[in-house]
């Protein structure tokens, strides 16, 4: 038996109260928690055992959900994937990813958006996948453009961070482009 969330790499699965532990570590590389969204003020232990502790006790949606990217040999947490921005009645969805600072270049972000956009696709019936690069992710555009994403526009000076402003790139993906590049 094989199942949908298990790939060449890693297993998407559910968060587990211990995996507190390495997304409260993961939190330590600014750098790359600016990449995935925002800086915020360091989180307490306490804190960081709450907070996945309430991600675990959540009851999962079929379209919006945040799930662990886990590696494939011995489940342990290397980073997560979310759906956002979900609109059924355009059949259109975004998604975050981020994998810890130990992990990058293993090949895991890219299985998990597979994995992801197999499900979103194929058993959803979402016909487009949208996502937000900053312009100095240079590692994330360049992923995501081998994933076969398509740049669709800029926003200009959308955020700032590091103390610059920084542009947003919109890249999308259709199931049609999915499908042709990664089989349904």
């Amino acid at each position: 038996m094989t199942s949908a969330w298990v790939g060449e790499r890693v297993r998407l699965r559910g968060f587990e109260p211990a995996d507190w532990e390495a997304f409260h570590a993961f939190e330590e590389y600014s750098d790359d928690v600016r990449n995935g969204w925002l800086l915020t003020p360091p989180r307490s232990t306490e804190g960081a055992r709450k907070w996945v502790a309430e991600l675990a006790a959540e009851e999962p949606d079929l379209d919006r959900f945040k799930l662990v990217i886990a590696r494939r040999e011995d489940d342990a947490a290397v980073g997560s994937i979310n759906t956002h921005d979900v609109d059924r009645h355009y059949g259109t969805f975004a998604y975050g990813v981020a994998i810890g600072t130990p992990h990058h270049r293993k090949g895991y972000a890219s299985d998990a958006i597979v994995l992801l956009l197999r499900y979103m696709f194929g058993e959803r019936r979402f016909q487009k996948c949208d996502v937000v690069v900053y312009a100095g992710n240079q590692p994330s555009l360049a992923l995501h453009r081998r994933l076969g994403f398509v740049e669709e526009g800029r926003r200009r000076r959308a955020r700032f961070a590091a103390g610059r402003y920084e542009d947003e790139l919109l890249l999308g993906m259709t199931v049609e482009e999915f499908n042709d590049r990664h089989g349904s």
